[in-house]
């Protein structure tokens, strides 16, 4: 991958903070014509920098209230049962996020849901149901900070 120089940089920067901007407008703020603005934004999404475009959504407003960081603890690390727990996870809609972490937990989930009694729903029902799970721990959002 060839480097980086400071005008991709901040095309990156603009548009990690406006996905929607156009060319004309990136080209604008860093003080390109419009053709090299274009030409680099494609380089970055060929070389694989730039994976994709999404939208911010207020979960709110979607009827997400409770943001819930998990914390999970697989009984044993073999190649199987990491790969039944992870192809699970997958499958879940809830789950917004999910890392594989070092460290004291195994895995780092994301997850949204309308409420508490959801979340608890959740937990008995589809979560706890994974083969592999050794412990569950979590944690509720209260505020979002960044």
């Amino acid at each position: 991958m060839s480097a980086l120089d400071a005008i991709d940089n901040q095309i990156i920067a603009l548009l990690q903070s406006n996905g929607k901007m156009n060319n004309k407008e990136v080209a604008g703020k860093i003080g390109l014509s419009v053709t090299p603005t274009f030409e680099r934004i494609k380089r970055l999404e060929r070389m694989g920098v730039i994976k994709g475009y999404a939208a911010l959504i207020d979960r709110k407003a979607v009827g997400k209230e409770l943001k819930v960081v998990c914390q999970v603890s697989l009984k044993s690390h073999e190649k199987e049962g990491i790969d039944v727990f992870e192809k699970a996870i997958k499958e879940l809609s809830e789950v917004i996020h999910a890392y594989h972490v070092a460290g004291a937990t195994d895995y780092m989930l994301i997850i949204e849901v309308a409420n508490m009694e959801v979340y608890h729903d959740f937990l008995k029902t589809q979560l706890s149901r994974i083969p592999h799970i050794g412990q569950v721990n979590s944690s509720f959002v209260m505020s979002e900070l960044k």
